[in-house]
């Protein structure tokens, strides 16, 4: 049985590929950031949007952009003035998200936590048509961010005081690497699940990192790693029959230790 004959499985397949690429490229600046987690605060945000989409009888992708948009946005405010640390912020991403997720789900007609599980930890049939247009939308968008703005991104996530010497708009670029992190999310959930999108954006950078010295040959290693993982944890879901999101984070973090186990007897023998 092949699994280009069903079309839900050729939608899956394409929309990993879109994920696999978009996931990792904004992924390579958060982990220059030190900011490796947000994907997974803003993650858990997203979780209200898409509950708060069921509840209001709309589209849940279209609420999830919007919420997870606004909660990157408020955590990026919040981590500039100083107000609490990055990190307690994003716990509050954490707990806040996760929590309005379960909660107005229960109160939409007929919801329940269990219709949330598709979103959670993605889903090989719930990607229809009109999501891969969205998400097709959505990645290039993220892709034209990252060539566009890449090069001025990357000073800031090195030495934001320098960059701002440097008279570079350093709040419009945190802020775009925040909202473009929050669409990255959205676009991922559907293939992924918003529980385990910040891996897909983390893990191949990492692998990536073990196997180039430049942050361009990063970017495009783990972009290419994305796509590898994204494709092959779809096509180990559906002969396995497990959920995509973890078969896909599991050939990530296998990809990754060999990459680690290779760099290591390399270093060595050099």
């Amino acid at each position: 049985m092949s699994l280009f004959e069903f079309d839900f499985m050729q939608r899956a397949l394409v929309a990993a590929v879109l994920v696999g690429l978009a996931a990792p490229a904004i992924g390579t600046f958060l982990v220059q950031r030190r900011l490796a987690l947000m994907g997974d605060g803003i993650g858990h945000i997203a979780l209200t949007g898409v509950a708060l989409g069921f509840l209001l009888g709309t589209a849940p992708v279209l609420t999830a952009i919007v919420v997870a948009v606004l909660g990157a946005v408020t955590i990026e405010l919040i981590r500039e003035r100083g107000r609490t640390s990055g990190d307690v912020a994003l716990a509050l991403l954490f707990y806040g998200g996760i929590a309005g997720g379960v909660l107005l789900i229960g109160l939409s007609p007929g919801g329940s936590s269990t219709t949330l599980v598709g979103y959670l930890f993605g889903s090989l049939s719930s990607v229809r048509a009109e999501d891969l247009i969205v998400i097709a939308v959505l990645t290039v968008a993220i892709l034209g961010v990252v060539l566009v703005f890449g090069r001025e991104m990357y000073a800031v996530c090195m030495d934001e005081e320098v960059a701002r010497v440097s008279g570079l708009p350093v709040r419009f670029l945190n802020l775009l690497v925040a909202v473009t992190a929050a669409l990255t999310v959205t676009v991922a959930m559907r293939v992924v699940g918003l529980l385990l999108v910040s891996a897909l954006m983390v893990v191949p950078v990492a692998t990536a990192q073990q196997m180039s010295t430049s942050f361009r040959a990063t970017l495009l290693g783990a972009c290419g790693l994305g796509v590898l993982a994204s494709v092959g944890g779809l096509v180990m879901a559906f002969y396995a029959d497990v959920a995509p999101g973890a078969s896909t984070v599991v050939l990530a973090l296998g990809g990754f230790l060999i990459a680690a186990a290779v760099g290591a007897v390399t270093r060595r023998t050099a």
